[in-house]
């Protein structure tokens, strides 16, 4: 490591180089570098696979790796543990709480884990659970079980706090009160480290992302600058009436996308096809023309700006969600 290497993983939150970890003949992180900045919120996105939950549980001392350095707010779990221990906050994808215990009694418990913290009265205001504050856990909602959650993570007031996907499964309600705790943290000046399964929440959340496929970070960077390496204004979404047929073949959709002048092939999404366009206003005439000459008649025809939805589907080759 450089001199300047060096420094850079001093002055960062986590630093990770040449992360490396293998379960039999299974390459699970392989190379993996990664740099998380004091004070934002980085997401971790990948296939299921990809080796994300896999660093995220070396990152947080769950997992020992097999190579690589992990340095985690200037200190390594080989040497200060029960230092960091007392330093981060961790939200399992799955939280197993005692069904007996009431959301205050649970806190006090995790509390007790810590020199330090924050105040039960706090955390529980945080959260939104003031109501809730005498309830046994096994009464709560999904929801409120997340909210608690999370708050289990708050309590020791930790300067990084890792959310593995906390906001599966949960209704669009619960899941914007999340996000408001996750602005609220934000806004304090906390670290996070967050993985989701939901585009939409990276891009709102996540002050910088990383993508990871097959253990390796294949594209980092803030959203916008993610979204703007497609160099399309526009994805032109089109489906053709094929009650007559078979439909056109692969070959004569490419044939097509290439006609128009596409930066990247046509990608099959839908029951149609998705165009990555630069000039809309040129692109959609032509793709019509091209339709009539081959006679082809359009079935449905719509526009979006680009999301990471897409540059992950360019990049990875499928949806985020896909097993």
């Amino acid at each position: 490591m450089t001199a300047s290497s060096s420094s850079s993983s001093l002055s960062a939150a986590l630093s990770v180089r040449g992360l490396r970890k293998r379960y039999a003949d299974v390459v699970a992180v392989d190379g993996l570098d990664l740099d998380v900045s004091a004070g934002e919120c980085f997401g971790l996105l990948g296939p299921n696979g990809a080796g994300k939950t896999t660093t995220i549980e070396i990152c947080e001392g769950l997992t020992e790796a097999d190579g690589g350095d992990v340095i985690v707010l200037g200190q390594r779990w080989a040497t200060d543990s029960n230092a960091l221990r007392e330093r981060l906050g961790i939200q399992l994808q799955e939280t197993q709480l005692s069904d007996k215990l009431t959301v205050e009694e649970t806190l006090r418990l995790f509390r007790s884990f810590y020199a330090r913290g924050r105040g039960i009265d706090d955390v529980i205001a945080l959260v939104q659970l003031e109501e809730k504050r005498n309830a046994r856990i096994v009464t709560l909602s999904g929801g409120q079980k997340q909210r608690l959650a999370l708050a289990c993570a708050l309590v020791g007031d930790p300067e990084l706090l890792f959310l593995d996907e906390p906001t599966t499964g949960l209704d669009p309600q619960s899941r914007r009160q999340l996000w408001d705790l996750v602005e609220a943290l934000k806004a304090a000046g906390r670290t996070i480290v967050l993985t989701t399964h939901y585009m939409d929440e990276a891009e709102h959340l996540c002050d910088r992302i990383a993508i990871v496929d097959h253990g390796r970070v294949i594209a980092s960077g803030t959203p916008r600058e993610l979204i703007a390496t497609l160099e399309a204004e526009q994805i032109v979404f089109f489906a053709v009436d094929a009650a007559d047929g078979a439909g056109p073949s692969v070959e004569e959709i490419q044939s097509i996308a290439s006609a128009i002048g596409t930066p990247r092939p046509a990608r099959a999404a839908d029951g149609g096809w998705e165009l990555q366009v630069a000039a809309p206003h040129q692109a959609i005439p032509a793709l019509l023309g091209q339709l009539a000459q081959r006679q082809l008649r359009l079935a449905e025809l719509r526009t979006h700006s680009p999301t990471l939805e897409d540059v992950f589907v360019t990049l990875t080759g499928r949806a985020l969600r896909d097993e």
